[in-house]
């Protein structure tokens, strides 16, 4: 059973720990806005269902580039190439400003709500920090957890987008959850060269 238990144990773990940095991270992001601005024009559960679907893709392709980077490069360069990253996502996490995201047409079928959202998604964070993050993770921990953790956190942030976040950016300003973001990032450059050395 302890043989058992410590195979659970660091999947747990690397679940739990990417789900909450990622969750923290995309707070106030894109994505988000984008799942706000279509949930206030059409049915929410397409739009969320979308969401959901691009998140799976992006994360499923992170896992695989992340776990392809740690069999070709070795881990001291790869930590030093994840802190760079992170920091540089937590300097611009604290940089950013404000942003309105374009607004959709608003008689839409179910099946072009789903797609919209899953199109608009999949084009806004296609390379961005969250998917990145994500591969780093992947690279490091147990790909499967890790998928797993950041496939529930950004299907958490949409929901919070569809159904709560106009109340949430009425109560948190977007440029305090972006400067929330930005501190993860930087304390995470940090964790990653304790790796180095």
């Amino acid at each position: 059973m302890s043989v058992w238990l410590s195979g659970v144990g660091p999947a747990f773990w690397a679940t739990v720990s990417t789900f909450a940095v990622i969750f923290l991270a995309e707070l106030g992001d894109k994505s988000q806005l984008v799942c706000m601005t279509l949930a206030a024009r059409h049915r929410r559960v397409p739009v969320l269902i979308g969401a959901v679907a691009a998140f799976v893709l992006l994360n499923g392709l992170a896992v695989v580039f992340g776990v392809g980077l740690a069999k070709w490069i070795p881990e001291r360069i790869l930590a030093i190439a994840v802190a760079i990253l992170f920091a540089v996502f937590g300097v611009l996490a604290l940089l950013a400003r404000e942003a309105d995201p374009d607004a959709a047409p608003a008689a839409w079928s179910r099946g072009g709500i789903v797609a919209a959202t899953f199109s608009m998604i999949v084009l806004a964070e296609m390379g961005d920090k969250t998917q990145i993050a994500v591969a780093g993770l992947a690279a490091t921990l147990a790909p499967v957890a890790v998928w797993l953790g950041a496939t529930l956190a950004l299907a958490a942030t949409s929901a919070l987008g569809v159904w709560v976040g106009s109340r949430l950016l009425q109560v948190m300003p977007l440029h305090r959850l972006h400067q929330l973001s930005g501190v993860l990032f930087l304390a995470l450059a940090a964790l990653a060269l304790t790796r180095v050395f």
